[in-house]
């Protein structure tokens, strides 16, 4: 089954470099019969003037982005303001805030409080991005390393905060068997081409009883039913695979993962950028514009979370 990508008017873009597009099977059971679910245009920073098409498998229910750009075209879709790889400003002044903050903050965010101490202590954060959780477990002591496919956030990490940080995915030939403790995923799985072949090599670079904590948007959510293709979590084309509840769930196990309870992760913030694009089409839709405001998010947050239904998910699970 093939999908066309539609391109909205624009000016003539004949400098950027020419993206390689290609089909792909499931990425979970490898089947090749699916429903197109939802087609939304690229609206991050700089958007590309794309629409994309996010399909999902009749076999065992995972949504994926179909065609997508290739491994070696999807950099593309990157832009230098991309907002995860800003860098932390860790001055030194800021540097002692931040410390004090971090020890005696009384409301992290529940998928990124501090972790309890397993193992040697020793900490690989895949798709480190800008560096700032890298950063905050150093302060910690844990023993970090960082892992992402931009060179420009790598190098700022290794230059500026002067930790450890290699360019690439998984398998990267620096990274031996058995070498972490933990390894968390903060918003990066959702990104890569084959998250199956990266968990399993993630499972190999733990020690046993080591964990891994994925984070993911969940596409089986209330915004992402409110708001359609204006649903913030979308994030298309960056964002290859749409994980529910239960297809995260089933792609851990499927890799040898002992897979804890999902839990729900509330985000009232991204309710309201989803509601602020959602208005770029539909300015007088009262009910999408009293989302924007942080009061009402943040009770719809909390409603999502009385029925699992929020727009993003966390997982433990143990090698």
């Amino acid at each position: 089954m093939s999908f066309l990508l539609r391109e909205v008017p624009g000016p003539a873009t004949s400098t950027e470099p020419t993206v390689e597009w290609e089909e792909t099977p499931c990425l979970l059971c490898g089947g090749a019969r699916w429903t197109p679910l939802v087609e939304a245009p690229d609206q991050g920073p700089g958007g590309s003037g794309l629409w994309f098409v996010v399909v999902q498998c009749h076999e065992c229910g995972l949504c994926l982005t179909n065609p997508r750009p290739t491994a070696a075209s999807i950099a593309r879709f990157y832009p230098d303001i991309y907002p995860p790889h800003r860098a932390p400003n860790v001055d030194a002044e800021k540097r002692r805030r931040f410390r004090v903050a971090t020890h005696f903050a009384r409301r992290p965010r529940k998928h990124r409080r501090t972790l309890a101490w397993h193992g040697a202590g020793r900490l690989l954060d895949f798709g480190c991005g800008g560096g700032s959780f890298l950063y905050r477990m150093h302060l910690q002591g844990w023993n970090v390393t960082g892992l992402d496919t931009s060179p420009v956030p790598v190098r700022n990490i290794q230059d500026d905060l002067g930790l450890r940080a290699l360019v690439g995915t998984l398998p990267h030939a620096e990274l031996k068997a058995g070498s972490f403790d933990v390894i968390t995923m903060w918003h990066s799985l959702e990104h890569v081409h084959d998250p199956v072949a990266v968990l399993h090599e993630a499972r190999r670079l733990l020690v046993p009883g080591g964990r891994l904590l994925v984070a993911v948007p969940n596409i089986d959510s209330l915004p992402f039913r409110w708001f359609g293709h204006a649903w913030f979590g979308l994030d298309l084309p960056r964002h290859l695979t749409h994980f529910a509840p239960w297809t995260l769930h089933l792609m851990l196990q499927k890799t040898g993962f002992r897979v804890g309870p999902v839990q729900m992760v509330r985000h009232s913030d991204w309710l309201r950028s989803s509601a602020r694009l959602a208005c770029q089409t539909a300015p007088r839709d009262v009910w999408r514009r009293c989302l924007t405001f942080k009061p009402v998010s943040r009770l719809a947050t909390w409603y999502g979370t009385l029925l699992r239904q929020n727009d993003c998910i966390m997982v433990t699970a143990e090698r």
